[in-house]
């Protein structure tokens, strides 16, 4: 595959995404990632997917628990079918490229540009002044994540298109600053089919999180089956009715929304047939139907998490092996960065 995403840059199409290793994946994770991925790498591209650790001490973690972590979520990604054999799986930290290539997009970004980026308000809070420097400039590392692979695609949901939009302003004023046009490409976002967005299932406003304090907020990939029907019955909805027959009814009902779409996504039926089918019904009819595609959709990957899990030494085989494929990739641009910036010794 070839494509133009800037005026004169014409290398091959790749994708690049990852996923931090800190919390329990849930089935937002799932919806609007891994599955995906999965379903991208059917289509063909050639894919790179890091654990980003580096991106995981913005913020405290447990000493200890990184290593531990980043395999959980390797597991993750084997568990819901990503073929090492495709598609690279590896540490963000075991490739040099992404720290050294953050540093010169340090230097190419603008404060104004990162002053922006929202997420570091909501992440940081009030006690913005207390935050790491780290957690303020990542988007920058995530440009470096993409861009030190020359990575012409990102798999991101809405909330993550401000980062990408940096990602491509930093490409362009550095293929301008060095007078290196169509060196970087401009990273295009990939965001399609269902479960783009999985909300929360105590608000339908909010994003499905990890960080969430109410275990009740998420489905666990690692949730049994009767934790699972739990969640399900004890999710918001509201109290405006039965389930509605059309789209139009879904208006100003998040919570009935987004579990309409996460029975879509998994069921792989559109929400119009599902509305058709459960439209005036009550939710003590929809919840348990839901409950059971849910199930019956998690509890292989479930099983295969848990399989691989107790296989350490083969979690260690994949991320090693895709470190190597990684830094293949990476070191070449990262040596033509330092030419085109004029290191000595470049």
């Amino acid at each position: 595959m070839t494509d133009t995403h800037s005026p004169t840059y014409s290398g091959p199409q790749r994708i690049f995404s990852g996923i931090q290793p800190t919390g329990n994946l849930h089935l937002g994770n799932y919806l609007g990632a891994l599955k995906k991925f999965v379903d991208l790498q059917e289509e063909g591209w050639d894919a790179v997917y890091a654990v980003v650790d580096l991106h995981a001490i913005t913020m405290p973690v447990e000493k200890g628990a990184l290593i531990s972590q980043t395999r959980q979520i390797a597991a993750a990604f084997l568990a819901c079918g990503v073929d090492p054999k495709k598609s690279i799986i590896y540490a963000q930290s075991s490739v040099k490229a992404h720290v050294e290539l953050a540093w010169i997009f340090n230097c190419v970004a603008r404060m104004g540009w990162v002053e922006r980026m929202t997420q570091f308000k909501d992440k940081a809070g009030k006690d913005a002044e207390r935050a790491s420097v780290g957690l303020f400039t990542y988007p920058v590392l995530q440009a470096a994540d993409i861009l030190a692979y020359k990575a012409t695609h990102v798999p991101v949901g809405e909330d993550q298109k401000q980062h990408l939009e940096l990602s491509r302003d930093i490409a362009d004023r550095f293929n301008r600053d060095y007078d290196a046009p169509g060196f970087f490409p401009l990273p295009e976002p990939l965001i399609k089919g269902p479960g783009a967005r999985v909300m929360s299932l105590k608000d339908g406003t909010k994003k499905m999180s990890k960080s969430d304090p109410s275990e009740l907020s998420r489905i666990a990939l690692v949730d049994d089956a009767d934790t699972i029907a739990k969640k399900i019955k004890k999710a918001k909805t509201d109290l405006l009715g039965d389930m509605p027959s059309d789209k139009e009814g879904l208006e100003g009902r998040p919570e009935v929304e987004n579990l309409v779409g996460i029975y879509a996504a998994l069921s792989g039926e559109t929400v119009d047939a599902v509305l058709k089918q459960y439209g005036g019904q009550g939710f003590g009819v929809f919840k348990p139907a839901l409950a059971e595609v849910t199930v019956n959709h998690l509890a292989p990957i479930t099983q295969r998490f848990r399989e691989i899990l107790d296989d350490v030494s083969y979690i260690d085989s994949v991320l090693q092996d895709g470190a190597e494929r990684a830094d293949a990739i990476a070191a070449p641009v990262i040596r033509e960065v330092r030419e085109l910036v004029g290191f000595w010794g470049a």
